[in-house]
């Protein structure tokens, strides 16, 4: 039986917590990094700030843009938004680090962005980059912290040296079970940003929350992980945007569904079309296609098994057709090796892959501990 969600009643979010943070941004000048989740009840935190008369001078937006609204990967470009007047400054495509000159006009950073706690969601590697850029600015960053809907394990391989990338830069299992704020002190601690250098950092903590709290999140935290069953899911099926498999993206249930045209062993099908801000050329577009939909699978297992599920991985290799066409370069980048892809490649079991993690995993925990805000596993 599944685990039920708590409710937004049940956990109070840092951004909640103004009493705690106020004080920390009074008389001074003050940069957002935020997107569409960042709201107090249904209220923008940048209009509830503004409300308080806090001298905020511009947002920083990650990937998917300040409002939430590009699709993955598409380029994101500076501008002014339209609502507050605010200069808005792109954290992602060709610029992930804030300059020295985008730093020089402001005291602190407020970093409010829900993650999900999986290595090749971008959203912790562009709080990797504001931290570093704090760092050598000599600026404060206040992460107001929020609940990892993922967070309740710790699975996957780590990433090694020689494969790090924007969708993975630190060596980390691809799911870490630790919230933004947990994972920027690490960060801080295990001198993991440039130069070693370490950003005066504080974590306003969530209040009602554990590692075993599983949370409904109030706001899809990105136009393609609409549902909760996506965002368990996303963990397991991101490797597949590595390979020649669809995982729905085109559809209304991405990340709920995987398949491809002529798949034989199927229980669903779907036709990938083009969605303005959430798939505007989708692999398959306008193709039939027949696979697997999931979306049960999710509440009944992945939010009761605690770790990765490897099975489909391998049983879609094994059905291709053509091998050689099976795997991109972009999946070395998703796993973080490339041990992962010759290991499927080669015939080794799901249990007998998941026995190769346990060495780097065992060594992740002990780093990982030292670290946590909330009450563990």
């Amino acid at each position: 039986m599944a685990v039920p969600l708590r409710g937004l009643c049940d956990v109070v979010p840092g951004d909640a917590q103004l009493s705690e943070y106020l004080p920390m941004l009074a008389g001074k000048r003050v940069a957002l990094i935020l997107n569409q989740t960042a709201v107090i009840g249904n209220t923008s935190l940048v209009d509830t700030l503004l409300a308080l008369k806090i001298n905020i001078r511009k947002i920083f937006a990650p990937e998917h843009g300040f409002r939430g609204d590009a699709e993955a990967g598409a380029k994101i470009t500076d501008a002014t938004d339209k609502k507050t007047g605010l200069p808005v400054v792109s954290l992602y495509g060709n610029h992930f680090k804030p300059s020295q000159a985008e730093m020089s006009d402001i005291d602190v950073v407020v970093y409010d962005i829900q993650d999900v706690g999986v290595r090749f969601f971008t959203y912790i590697s562009t709080l990797h980059y504001m931290m570093e850029a704090c760092a050598e600015n000599k600026k404060e960053l206040i992460v107001l912290d929020r609940p990892d809907p993922n967070g309740f394990y710790v699975d996957g391989p780590i990433l090694e040296k020689g494969f790090s990338s924007f969708v993975g830069m630190d060596p980390v299992p691809i799911v870490y079970g630790m919230t933004c704020g947990e994972y920027a002190q690490m960060l801080n601690g295990e001198g993991w940003l440039a130069e070693a250098e370490k950003c005066n950092l504080h974590v306003i903590k969530v209040d009602g929350y554990t590692h075993k709290t599983q949370y409904k999140l109030p706001v899809p935290p990105s136009p393609n992980l609409p549902t909760m069953a996506a965002v368990f899911l996303y963990p397991s099926l991101g490797l597949f945007e590595g390979t020649d498999i669809s995982v729905g993206r085109g559809t209304n249930m991405p990340f709920e569904i995987v398949g491809l045209p002529g798949f034989k062993e199927n229980d669903t099908e779907f036709t990938p079309h083009s969605i303005p801000g959430k798939a505007e050329n989708p692999m398959y577009k306008d193709q039939l296609c027949k696979g697997i939909h999931l979306t049960r699978f999710a509440n009944d297992y992945i939010r009761n098994s605690n770790q990765l599920y490897l099975f489909w991985l391998t049983g879609f290799y094994k059905d291709a057709v053509d091998k050689t066409k099976f795997f991109t370069p972009f999946f070395d980048k998703l796993a973080g090796t490339d041990q992962l892809r010759k290991q499927i490649e080669q015939g080794v079991s799901p249990d007998d892959i998941r026995k190769s993690w346990k060495p780097g995993l065992d060594a992740f925990k002990k780093i990982r501990v030292k670290y946590l805000l909330y009450e563990d596993l």
